[in-house]
Order: structure tokens, then C-alpha cells, then sequence
């Protein structure tokens, strides 16, 4: 346990590229466009040293409220204490990549979207909001159709 709290200490393998990671970066990397209220995964890239976020916000996910030339600004919410804390911060782009996070939320958007246009047409109800897993409904067992099957446990026999 070290005692020096720097603003990279603890960081050995946090930082560090994996295996046959290491040399320059994707052109992808930095064509990449980035809207206002994107959401995003902060994945600091450790052959970058410039714009590099706190290891703090290292794997957390934000939503970009500002946008320049080489990075952008994320806001991220930070537990200090009892309270959550908006924490706006800037971040180059090699150390941002685009969250999937919100996929299945805008699918099942879409597909709610579709599903009300066709009850529109056949004029009726779709249920569109989630429900929690339901009990299973309850029957009846008719003992004239089903056959009784007593069960008991078996002799114990040494084998030897």
C-alpha cells in the first residue's frame, strides 16, 4: 500500500495497453462525430497522456454536453458523500468512445412506435409499457386423466 496519493498513482495497469494494443491509433479513433447528448464510455487510452481524464471517471458513462475541435465535454455523475454531484469535464477524443448503453432502450422505442401505428389502423390497444414477469395462472389436475405416481426413496444396499 503506497502513500503517495498523486493524480496518476495506483494506475500500473489501469492505463496500460493491452496486449499487442500498443503503436499508434485507428483513424476511426478520430473520425468519429460526436453530438450534443450523445452518451458516451470514458476509457482513458493510456498511449494518449494529453486530455486524459481522472481514473476516476476511468469505465463510466456520460452524455456530452459541449463539443471542440479535439475533445469533449461530459457530464457524469459523481457520488460525494450522501450526494450525487453533475461533474462537467473535458476529454479528448482517443480517450471517449460511443456508449451502447441506450441501445435497447431506443430499439424499444421504435418498436413501440411501430406496434401503435398498426393498432391505429386496426383500431386496437397494444400495451406498450414493460410489466414485471407475471405469476403463472393457476388450473385444475383432473385425476381421471392423469395417473397417480407414488414415489418413495430406494432401499439402501451396501455394495461392497
Amino acid at each position: 500500500m503506497p502513500h503517495s496519493f498523486g493524480l496518476r498513482s495506483r494506475t500500473r495497469y489501469l492505463f496500460s495497453r493491452g496486449f499487442r494494443n500498443h503503436g499508434m491509433l485507428n483513424t476511426t479513433t478520430y473520425l468519429r462525430t460526436f453530438r450534443l447528448g450523445d452518451y458516451v464510455d470514458i476509457k482513458a487510452n493510456g498511449n494518449i497522456h494529453g486530455g486524459m481524464p481522472h481514473k476516476f471517471y476511468h469505465g463510466r458513462t456520460g452524455r456530452v454536453w459541449n463539443v471542440t475541435p479535439r475533445s469533449v465535454g461530459v457530464v457524469i455523475n459523481k457520488r460525494v458523500g450522501p450526494r450525487i454531484i453533475a461533474k462537467k469535464i473535458h476529454v479528448r477524443i482517443e480517450h471517449v468512445k460511443p456508449s451502447n448503453s441506450m441501445a435497447a432502450n431506443k430499439k424499444r422505442i421504435e418498436d413501440n412506435k411501430k406496434r401503435i401505428a398498426e393498432a391505429k389502423k386496426t383500431g386496437t390497444f397494444v400495451q406498450t409499457k414493460r410489466l414485471p414477469t407475471q405469476p403463472k395462472s393457476g388450473f385444475f389436475v383432473n385425476p381421471r386423466k392423469s395417473e397417480i405416481e407414488t414415489i418413495a426413496p430406494l432401499r439402501y444396499e451396501l455394495l461392497l
